[in-house]
């Protein structure tokens, strides 16, 4: 047990000693560690020393108990103070009282009476500590999973569905601080070189790169979808440069320092001084994104480059294009990685790559069933159903001029994603069930955990947090304080058990902290409950 330290300001020599040497301190868990014959001497001790503990008379001179007392306090608010007077005078008490004096004896303060006193002290002092101790608990649960609230608002954010001052009044109901001179927002994926989702290599150097960003203010985290996330960069205008190279560096060094090789890809909005911006901003860093499934070798994709840049063919670059050789994996990739925002983009810069070519009926022709088939190839792989696939993509009926295979490879690509995407939520739902089903089966094990329950049903954990917040509506710990929280309160109201029985039953190891979250969750203690104050 840490020793709680104390100091005492005494004017008169024998009092100040008698003190000092009257207590074992150590015995009652303190630590003396200085005294001063008044508050002028104490006070440059007291800011050195940091005490826990204050034992001063009121009456000193140069500076008085209370004076000295009201300064300390502001310096150090929690510092607890025993004042001791030789009067008895309701005025002084009522003062002390006002400054925010723990206790206020009146002398002669026997052994017995400063004893009692310090203990008293000692032990709100460990209480205060504790529930400190158990906020911080409380709130890096919470905190390591990312609340639907905060992804819903960013999506608004986003879309630009939110006026300015909208933005300002939700940001403060989520104690998020978005005020600064300049904004950036920057997009980013980390998945396994060979698969669509998660695996282990992937989701541990994720959730490695999410703590390590949760550590810098200028950086807000929020998830696109289940496979990528964003952070919200904001700034003073002459830093927001190196803040966005600082923020690329971190995913470029934690996705390279990886033991195993992966598929990453980062994409840098064009940066903007406005709240309003920002929905412009992510749009931006979105269709650079994008271009991650026609420049594959490139890991870093900037807004401002691209734009800048005409991706059209060489006359020369034309006539040697040849079909067999062009990649249909760009094709599947997209299909399998896609999102239906991307496929303006994706289908624009795929088809003017071959536009010289395009205006050939057998190339076009050819070019189209290798798409079909390819879309195929890459919904089966996902598992859609054959007899879904026949039935749902679209037939090429028309394809008399480029721009009707262009907008038939724009059709086929959204019916494409559509599909994958019932496929996928399918697949999720019929996961999340299964997690469900194992979390409500096991929430009173102590022991349970996001990690838990992914090796339990074989999935990643960071794919099952993204899954489990999207249909639950709630994060993993979120979801299992509920449930706690409703058998206690079930338990409170029908059985005669006691509190701390009722921690262990529903899986708390600490009694006191379940109290604490009780209260926290239901505004009043257990006992308070019980009694029907609630």
């Amino acid at each position: 047990m840490e020793l709680v330290k104390v100091f005492i300001c005494e004017d008169e020599s024998i009092v100040r000693e008698g003190l000092r040497d009257m207590i074992p301190w150590e015995k009652y868990g303190c630590e003396f560690v200085g005294d001063a014959p008044d508050g002028e001497m104490a006070l440059p001790m007291i800011r050195k020393l940091q005490p826990d503990i204050l034992i001063t008379d009121i009456t000193m001179p140069f500076m008085d108990g209370l004076s000295l007392s009201k300064t300390v306090l502001t310096e150090l608010p929690n510092i607890k103070i025993i004042v001791i007077s030789g009067y008895n005078d309701f005025e002084y008490a009522r003062k002390a009282i006002e400054i925010g004096v723990e206790q206020y004896l009146l002398k002669p303060v026997t052994k017995a009476d400063m004893i009692s006193a310090i203990e008293n002290t000692r032990k709100k002092i460990s209480e205060e500590n504790e529930q400190k101790d158990y906020l911080s608990q409380y709130e890096q649960e919470f905190k390591k999973f990312e609340r639907l609230s905060h992804r819903s608002f960013f999506e608004k954010l986003v879309e630009g569905s939110l006026s300015v001052q909208e933005i300002y009044e939700e940001a403060n109901k989520l104690h998020l601080n978005l005020s600064a001179d300049g904004y950036n927002i920057v997009i980013f994926s980390i998945q396994d070189l060979n698969k669509a989702s998660y695996t282990d290599d992937a989701a541990n150097v994720t959730d490695d790169l999410l703590n390590h960003f949760l550590q810098y203010p200028n950086y807000i985290l929020f998830r696109c979808n289940l496979l990528s996330y964003a952070v919200l960069i904001k700034g003073d205008s002459d830093r927001l440069d190196q803040l966005q190279e600082n923020c690329v560096k971190m995913i470029k060094e934690h996705c390279e320092g990886s033991p195993k090789a992966l598929d990453w890809y980062v994409a840098v909005g064009i940066k903007t001084n406005r709240l309003s911006g920002l929905s412009s901003c992510y749009a931006d860093a979105n269709r650079a994104f994008a271009y991650r499934h026609i420049l594959p070798n490139q890991h870093i994709l900037i807004a401002e480059q691209l734009k800048a840049v005409e991706y059209v063919p060489t006359e020369t670059e034309i006539n040697t294009i040849d079909a067999g050789k062009f990649d249909p994996m760009i094709i599947r990739y997209f299909v399998q990685t896609g999102t239906i925002n991307e496929v303006e983009t994706f289908a624009d810069q795929y088809i003017s790559g071959l536009e010289g070519s395009l205006h050939s009926i057998l190339f076009r022709y050819y070019l189209l069933v290798s798409i079909r088939v390819n879309v195929e190839l890459a919904l089966k792989e996902t598992g859609v159903p054959s007899e879904v696939i026949a039935s749902d993509l679209p037939s090429c009926e028309k394809t008399d001029t480029v721009e009707d295979a262009r907008e038939y490879f724009k059709n086929m690509l959204n019916v494409a994603i559509r599909l994958r995407e019932d496929e996928i939520q399918k697949q999720s739902n019929d996961i999340t069930d299964t997690a469900l089903s194992y979390i409500n089966e096991h929430y009173s094990d102590p022991d349970i955990s996001l990690d838990s329950v992914a090796e339990a049903i074989n999935i990643s954990s960071n794919y099952l947090s993204a899954l489990f917040s999207n249909k639950v509506g709630l994060s993993f710990v979120e979801y299992i304080t509920k449930k706690r929280m409703a058998k206690a309160k079930q338990l409170l109201r029908s059985t005669s058990k006691r509190s701390g029985e009722i921690a262990f039953e529903i899986g708390y190891k600490d009694p006191r902290y379940f109290s604490f979250v009780f209260k926290k969750y239901q505004g009043v203690t257990p006992s308070q409950y019980r009694n029907g104050e609630a």
